[in-house]
C-alpha cells in the first residue's frame, strides 16, 4: 500500500508541471507598464483554454500546442494594488500587489550591475530608501546557446533600508528621481553582467541581418562543446603562436626550472585579479606565474618575506628552481625564505597554483591588493606587483567555463530572450569598456543592438518604440594626449553617433568617474543625468536634460570657432582656476597641442599661442579627460568630441 501511495504522490507531483503556470516575471510585487497593451503569458496543457484577469478586464487564451498563451490586457494608468488570476481547467494561479507604472529595463556590464550597496554614501541612502512602490527584479547571470522560454530564478523586490543594497544603483537613482517627481510606482527590469561585450546581448537573428556580425553568426559554434575547442584554439594561439601545440607534463615541468625562459609567456602588469581579465579567458584548471626579481647583495644574504597577496589553492614556489614551498595557505601569503635562497642579481620566482578553492567560480588569478606583493624585510622591501608572466597548464587537468563573453548572442539567449515582450518604457543601459578595443566596429554594433531589440518588442510587426537611454563612459586609465590616441574616446564617439536612432538618450559622466578605478562609487549623478532624459523625453517636463554637444567649427586667422547644441542657459568653466582645459588642436601634419580655450557666447574660441594653424579640434579625447572642465549652467558636463575624421586606433579591429 505504501509503495502504491508513493507512485501516486510521484506521479501527481509529475503532472502538475503540466499545470498552468505563469511567467517568473509575472509574480507577486510586479510592476506592469501603464499607458500601453499588457501582454501577459505562460504555459498550460497544450490547446487548454486560459482565462486571466487584471483590474476588471478578463481575457482568455487558447494554448498552443507547445502548451505556451498569451493575453493582452487593454492599456491601464497609474494605480494598484491590483490582482491578476490566471485560471484553466489544470489549476489556478494567482499574483499579488500589482502595481501599474513605469517599467525599466536595466542592462549593460559591471557598472549598471554595480549595487546601492557599493555606491557612496550608503549608510546614507539606506535611510532614503523606503519606497514600497520602486520594485525590482534581478535576472540571474545564464548563457545558453538556444533562446530560453522563462528564467529559472527570480522575484520582485520591494525598495528598503533591508533590500536597496542588492538594486542596481544606477537604476535605483534614476528610479528614486522618477518617483519623486512623477510619483508613478516604478518597476526595474535588471538584466546585467560584469565584463560582458555588447556581442553577447545581440541575438543571432539581428546579427543575421547586419553587415558588421553576420559573418560571425554565420559560423558560431552550436554547442558548447565546440564553443570549448575554439576557445582552447584561441588560447593555444595566443599562447604558442600555434593552435595545435599540446605541452606535455615533462615539457611544463622545465617551467620551474632555472633559467628557463618564460619572456614569451603572456604578459600583464597588475597580476591581482582573474586570469579571465588578463587575458586568459575561461580557462580552468592549473596555471603558472613567473617573474624575475633583481635581489641587492645585502638583501641575497638575510632572511626575508616573500609576500604573494591571497590564492587559496595548493601552491608550489619556486626560486631559481629550486622548490621553497608547497601546500594551501589562506589569506595573504607571507612565506618566510630562508638567507641566501636568493642570490645577488636576478633570480627567477615561479608559481605554480590553481582556482581558488574558497571561490571556485573566480578560477585563476590573486584577491587582495598590490601592496601584498612583494621581497623583503621589517626595513628594505622589493615590490613585484607588476612584470609577470603568466601560463596555463595544458598537460593538467582543465575545463572552460562557459561564461559571458565565450560566444556571441549566449546572453540574450539566457536574460533577454524569456524577458520579451514584456512591456517597458524604455531601456537604461551602462556597458562598453568590454568594447573599447573594437570603438570603431561599435559604430555598428550598438546600433544594431538597440534595433535588434526593439525589433523583438514589435508588435503586430511593427518595432517596439521604448526609449533607449545609455551611459557614456566614464574616466578611466591615463590623461594621455590625441598624439598616443585613445581606445575610450574612440568609444564614447561610436555611442555618441548612435544618438542619431530615434529616442535615444546619452549620459555624459566623465567628470563623475575615476582613473584608478574602472567602477565609479558615484552612481547618484549617473542616475540623476539618465533620469533629465526620461524626464523631458518620455515624461515632458520643461528641463535641460543634455550635455554641451559638438555642432560646427570654423577656422580663421589661426583659430578654430567651435559651436554647441544643447548650451542651456550658458557655457562655463568649472574650475577654480577659471580657465578652460582640455581642448587640443592639429594643424597639417596631424600633431596635437594643448591649446588655449576661451568662452564666447555659445561657442569656444581655440588656438594656440605659437601660432599654430589649425585644422582639427579635439576636447577631452583621452581614457580618463580628468582636467575637462567645460559645462553649460545646468551643471552638465560638455560631450568629448574631435572635429577630424583621421584614422583611430581601434579602425579594423573585429569580433571574431
Amino acid at each position: 500500500m505504501k509503495k502504491i501511495l508513493f507512485f501516486l504522490f510521484l506521479f501527481s507531483g509529475t503532472s502538475s508541471f503540466a499545470q498552468i503556470k505563469l511567467a517568473r516575471l509575472f509574480s507577486d510585487h510586479v510592476v506592469l507598464q501603464r499607458q500601453k497593451p499588457i501582454p501577459v503569458w505562460g504555459w498550460a496543457k497544450p490547446k487548454e483554454s486560459v482565462t486571466v484577469t487584471l483590474a476588471g478586464q478578463t481575457v482568455t487564451a487558447k494554448a498552443d500546442t507547445s502548451g505556451k498563451w498569451m493575453v493582452r490586457f487593454k492599456p491601464l494608468e497609474a494605480g494598484g494594488p491590483f490582482q491578476m488570476t490566471a485560471s484553466a481547467k489544470s489549476g489556478k494561479i494567482t499574483v499579488q500587489d500589482i502595481l501599474i507604472g513605469e517599467v525599466w529595463l536595466c542592462s549593460g556590464q559591471s557598472n549598471m550591475e554595480f549595487r546601492v550597496q557599493q555606491a557612496d554614501n550608503y549608510a546614507e541612502e539606506k535611510k532614503n530608501a523606503d519606497f514600497p512602490k520602486i520594485r525590482h527584479f534581478f535576472v540571474d547571470h545564464e548563457v545558453t546557446m538556444v533562446p530560453q522560454k522563462d528564467l529559472k530564478n527570480g522575484s520582485w523586490e520591494i525598495a528598503s533600508a533591508e533590500t536597496v543594497g542588492n538594486f542596481t544603483a544606477v537604476g535605483f537613482f534614476f528610479a528614486r528621481e522618477l518617483y519623486q517627481k512623477l510619483n508613478i510606482p516604478i518597476g526595474l527590469l535588471h538584466s546585467s553582467w560584469g565584463g560582458s561585450q555588447v556581442e553577447g546581448w545581440i541575438s543571432k537573428e539581428g546579427m543575421l541581418g547586419s553587415d558588421v556580425l553576420k559573418d560571425y553568426a554565420q559560423h558560431m559554434p552550436t554547442t558548447w562543446e565546440e564553443a570549448d575547442k575554439q576557445i582552447d584554439a584561441k588560447l593555444r594561439t595566443q599562447l604558442f603562436k600555434d593552435p595545435q601545440i599540446n605541452p606535455s607534463a615533462a615539457d611544463e615541468a622545465k617551467y620551474t626550472q632555472a633559467g628557463y625562459d618564460f619572456s614569451k609567456w603572456h604578459k600583464t602588469d597588475n597580476p591581482i585579479g582573474q586570469w579571465d581579465w588578463k587575458g586568459i579567458w575561461a580557462f580552468r584548471g592549473n596555471g603558472y606565474m613567473a617573474r624575475i626579481i633583481t635581489i641587492p647583495a645585502d638583501l641575497a644574504s638575510q632572511k626575508t618575506i616573500l609576500a604573494l597577496a591571497e590564492n587559496d589553492s595548493q601552491n608550489s614556489i619556486y626560486i631559481n628552481g629550486k622548490q621553497v614551498s608547497s601546500g594551501i595557505v589562506k589569506g595573504v601569503r607571507k612565506i618566510e625564505i630562508p638567507e641566501n635562497t636568493w642570490k645577488a642579481g636576478d633570480n627567477s620566482l615561479v608559481i605554480k597554483f590553481g582556482n581558488l578553492i574558497s571561490s571556485p567560480w573566480y578560477g585563476l588569478g590573486l584577491q587582495g591588493s598590490a601592496d601584498d606583493l612583494y621581497v623583503g624585510t621589517d626595513k628594505q622591501k622589493i615590490s613585484i606587483a607588476k612584470d609577470w608572466f603568466l601560463m596555463a597548464s595544458f598537460a593538467d587537468a582543465h575545463s572552460y567555463v562557459h561564461s559571458s563573453n565565450n560566444v556571441g548572442t549566449t546572453i540574450y539567449n539566457g536574460m533577454i530572450a524569456p524577458l520579451i515582450p514584456f512591456a517597458t518604457r524604455g531601456t537604461l543601459w551602462y556597458q562598453g569598456e568590454s568594447n573599447a578595443g573594437r570603438a570603431y566596429q561599435y559604430r555598428k554594433s550598438f546600433p544594431l543592438l538597440i534595433n535588434d531589440w526593439r525589433k523583438k518588442w514589435s508588435v503586430n510587426g511593427k518595432p517596439g518604440d521604448e526609449s533607449f537611454y545609455f551611459v557614456e563612459l566614464s574616466s578611466f586609465g591615463s590623461d594621455q594626449s590625441s598624439n598616443k590616441g585613445s581606445n575610450w574616446a574612440e568609444l564614447r564617439e561610436a555611442q555618441t553617433m548612435t544618438l542619431k536612432l530615434p529616442k535615444t538618450g546619452m549620459a555624459v559622466t566623465i567628470d563623475v568617474g575615476n582613473a584608478k578605478d574602472i567602477h565609479p562609487t558615484n552612481k547618484q549623478d549617473v542616475g540623476h543625468r539618465l533620469a533629465t532624459n526620461a524626464l523631458k523625453l518620455d515624461y515632458g517636463q520643461n528641463i535641460e536634460y543634455s550635455s554641451p554637444m559638438y555642432d560646427t567649427v570654423t577656422f580663421s586667422e589661426g583659430k578654430a570657432t567651435v559651436s554647441f547644441k544643447f548650451a542651456g542657459s550658458g557655457l562655463m568653466i568649472k574650475d577654480k582656476y577659471g580657465y578652460l582645459r582640455g581642448f587640443e588642436i592639429a594643424g597639417e601634419d596631424k600633431v596635437f597641442y594643448y591649446a588655449k580655450a576661451e568662452i564666447l557666447g555659445n561657442s569656444v574660441i581655440v588656438y594656440h599661442p605659437k601660432g599654430v594653424k589649425p585644422v582639427s579640434v579635439r576636447y577631452a579625447w583621452s581614457d580618463a579627460p580628468v582636467e575637462a572642465n567645460l559645462y553649460n549652467s545646468e551643471g552638465f558636463p560638455a560631450n568629448p568630441f574631435r572635429t577630424d575624421t583621421w584614422p583611430g586606433t581601434t579602425e579594423g579591429k573585429k569580433f571574431e
